[in-house]
């Protein structure tokens, strides 16, 4: 004997709940137009990685609003061609798949990152990969990417990135594979970091000079 639907004894099992940084989800670096626009209108990543100090903010504020004229050169190319490569490395060697997606915080949609790579470990804790290229040896990961790497953490709440790198000789990549170093959530950067970060928006909108 047929039963209807809504007569049958099994029970379909919910559905397991999307993970929360996947509910901030601005852009995709795939739709540039759109990714663009949205990144215009808050703080990336990318603009964190120059407030080195108070009197940068101003500097990267106006460059913000009035553009550069930059639009890449032999070194960004070289590292766009490359950053594939090196993230199907990360993918084989530490599970952590490439992302794509523009991600806003919890704390202010306009704080905003685009994180290179994102895998959530077994016990929940979210991790994070960014992928660089450079033309020097690095003895250390330089600050300016460290920045960027504890803004990443804040906007999409991980506890930890490892940073990759590849070296290369006039484009070309030195040693077989490329190095890299996880870097712990450090709160008091990120904290100084949103402090800064504020500040900028505020000179954007004219309401004040930051300090």
């Amino acid at each position: 004997m047929l039963s209807f639907p809504w007569e049958t004894d099994d029970e379909v099992a919910p559905e397991p709940p999307q993970p929360e940084h996947l509910t901030r989800v601005v852009a995709q670096s795939t739709d540039r137009v759109a990714w663009l626009r949205a990144r215009s209108r808050g703080v990336t990543a990318t603009d964190v990685a120059r407030l080195s100090s108070d009197q940068a903010i101003a500097t990267v504020a106006w460059e913000k609003l009035n553009g550069t004229g930059f639009s890449g050169n032999a070194f960004t190319d070289h590292g766009r061609a490359r950053e594939p490569e090196i993230a199907d490395w990360v993918r084989r060697e530490y599970a952590i798949d490439p992302s794509f997606a523009l991600f806003h915080a919890s704390r202010d949609r306009r704080h905003l990152a685009t994180p290179d790579g994102i895998r959530v470990a077994g016990d929940g804790t979210l991790e994070l990969a960014e992928i660089k290229t450079t033309s020097k040896p690095w003895s250390r990961i330089p600050r300016s990417y460290l920045r960027q790497v504890w803004w990443q953490q804040y906007v999409l709440g991980a506890a930890r990135t490892l940073v990759v790198w590849e070296q290369h000789l006039d484009f070309v990549p030195v040693g077989v594979e490329p190095r890299c170093q996880w870097v712990d959530r450090d709160e008091s950067q990120i904290e100084l970091l949103v402090r800064r970060a504020d500040r900028m928006l505020a000179w954007m909108r004219g309401e004040r000079q930051p300090v």
